[in-house]
């Protein structure tokens, strides 16, 4: 149940109580924990998800089914990707999986495209959520292109420390190559590579940054 103590839509939409007590009048709540998964590619999106607490990742996957990480949804913000299948009754085209223990308020599709109407503030969270992505879509676009993959995966280290709030982050090498994009046995000999370098230290499912 979504704590309702740490207000993340008052702090969010501070100008408008009316659209924060109809987010909670319309919206669902649920909790999932590490590693549930709450959209899959090619499912219909009926409802959009606000994340109150937590963290998840989206991901897209390829034909062959190699995957790589589009970026995080945190607390207080929603996925624009769903916003956007949502509201042209499209199916998903990414999935999302929960990084950490997560309580999301699921608005219907139906209440999300009424609020742009009625609701200016609504309107300007959707364009600011937007404007994030893109940022950075065009950011993995540029990785992707320009930089070579252990210096993606330093970057990616990094950004899940600065999300985490903690250096050392639990997960495999496999996750992680999932994440990049690439093959396990591609990260663990880049990962050996900066443990020699001084730049983290292994352990088991773990990595310290230094």
């Amino acid at each position: 149940m979504i704590n309702m103590q740490n207000d993340v839509l008052s702090s969010e939409f501070a100008t408008s109580p009316e659209l924060v007590e109809k987010l909670y009048q319309y919206g669902i709540p649920k909790s999932y924990a590490e590693g549930d998964s709450i959209l899959d590619e090619n499912a219909s999106i009926r409802s959009i998800p606000i994340i109150m607490k937590g963290m998840i990742k989206v991901i897209r996957t390829d034909e062959d089914g190699r995957e790589i990480l589009l970026y995080y949804i945190k607390t207080g913000e929603s996925c624009i990707m769903s916003f956007l299948g949502g509201m042209h009754n499209e199916k998903s085209m990414v999935k999302a999986e929960v990084e950490e223990d997560t309580e999301i308020l699921f608005l219907p599709v139906d209440k999300a495209s009424l609020f742009i109407r009625e609701h200016p503030e609504w309107l300007d969270y959707i364009f600011k959520l937007y404007h994030k992505r893109f940022e950075e879509l065009l950011e993995i676009i540029n990785a992707i292109s320009f930089k070579k993959v252990d210096e993606r995966l330093l970057n990616l280290l990094n950004k899940k420390s600065e999300l985490t709030g903690s250096k050392t982050i639990v997960i495999t090498h496999e996750q992680l190559a999932n994440e990049l994009g690439t093959v396990r046995v591609v990260v663990s000999r880049l990962l050996k590579q900066l443990e020699e370098s001084g730049k983290l230290k292994l352990g088991r499912n773990r990595i310290a940054l230094l």
